[in-house]
């Protein structure tokens, strides 16, 4: 595989030059370990009535009905057939949550997923190793930080492969991970497991803030082409949420509140209504992209309705998940 060389320089007017990777040292990601394993992931919540109590139980106010109505709106989406996308910030999938988020799937509570480059990358590690979440004050004195091999060069690869076979990111990255991952942890990949369900994955890519990014193999045009594919596809995904779906933002404070924002609009440009559906911010801190861009802006004269949510998300979404299992299982007859 080629790698990237500083050559647009050439014709620059500044006398510094961009830093060229080519020569930067790498270390196994499989010595290098890592602070979260698969051994700590948390499990898909079985049917059981008292989480669905659990609901009717808390204070009719302020929190609790709009939890109330999250569940609702993800229930009757459900129902309709409306799009339901979950898009996950890197720590979600530190957290544990890939099973939880994949039963879901399998039940019909997510058509999509959107994640940053910090999701991809910790749940690509997690399909290789088992494990992700480096040391960073251990191993950033000496610049040995995010200089994982396999991270770095199967990550390049599947970005290659995406710009070389015209599809995105989320894509390239399941399909080697179809081949690649170790069947030990394939359960624990989000990315995998929404892949081989045929359930699409976007990954939004910004240049510098990943680790493969330093990697010498990293190819600047292929990481763009991977990218903005998905960004034309989670386009394509939006357009679904139209009278009934639900977007959730689970744990990305800038990067897919902003993404969400210019696909919404892309899609009212291209001849969408797009109006009338509910979005989620789930966060441990409520920050302004996603107060703004997630909750409020989308819903300006479309109609429709914006939740914000507080909580550490492993709390958070095994809980919502379990009510979720619980009131579709009564509803089904088979509690």
């Amino acid at each position: 595989m080629r790698s990237y060389s500083p050559r647009e320089a050439v014709l620059s007017k500044y006398d510094i030059k961009p830093v060229d990777f080519s020569s930067l040292k790498t270390v196994s990601l499989y010595s290098r370990g890592g602070k979260v394993d698969t051994t700590l992931f948390a499990q898909p919540a079985e049917p059981a009535e008292p989480a669905a109590r659990l609901l009717d139980s808390l204070p009719k106010l302020l929190a609790a009905n709009s939890l109330r109505a999250v569940v609702k709106a993800l229930e009757e989406a459900r129902r309709q057939r409306r799009a339901i996308l979950w898009a996950l910030g890197g720590h979600v999938v530190k957290c544990g949550l890939a099973p939880v988020l994949l039963d879901l799937m399998r039940r019909g509570f997510v058509t999509g997923f959107v994640l940053n480059g910090a999701a991809a990358i910790h749940d690509f590690e997690i399909a290789l190793a088992g494990y992700t979440s480096e040391d960073v004050e251990a191993v950033l004195p000496d610049g040995t930080f995010g200089s994982a091999e396999e991270t770095g060069r199967e990550m390049s690869r599947a970005y290659a492969e995406a710009r070389r076979d015209g599809i995105g990111a989320g894509e390239a990255l399941g399909r080697l991970l179809d081949a690649a991952a170790d069947p030990r942890f394939a359960a624990g990949s989000l990315v995998l497991g929404a892949w081989r369900a045929n359930v699409p994955v976007t990954v939004h890519i910004a240049v510098g803030t990943d680790t493969p990014h330093m990697h010498p193999r990293a190819v600047a045009e292929d990481l763009g082409h991977a990218t903005h594919h998905d960004f034309r596809l989670v386009t394509s995904l939006v357009t679904g949420l139209d009278q009934g779906g639900v977007f959730l933002n689970v744990g990305s404070a800038v990067v897919l509140p902003e993404v969400f924002l210019k696909a919404v609009s892309s899609a009212r440009n291209l001849g969408h209504a797009l109006g009338g559906f509910t979005t989620v911010n789930f966060d441990f801190l409520q920050h302004y992209r996603p107060k703004v861009n997630v909750v409020e802006r989308p819903h300006a004269q479309r109609g429709g309705k914006g939740y914000s949510l507080t909580g550490h998300h492993e709390i958070m979404i095994p809980l919502l998940a379990a009510i979720l299992i619980d009131r579709a299982a009564s509803d089904e007859g088979r509690v």
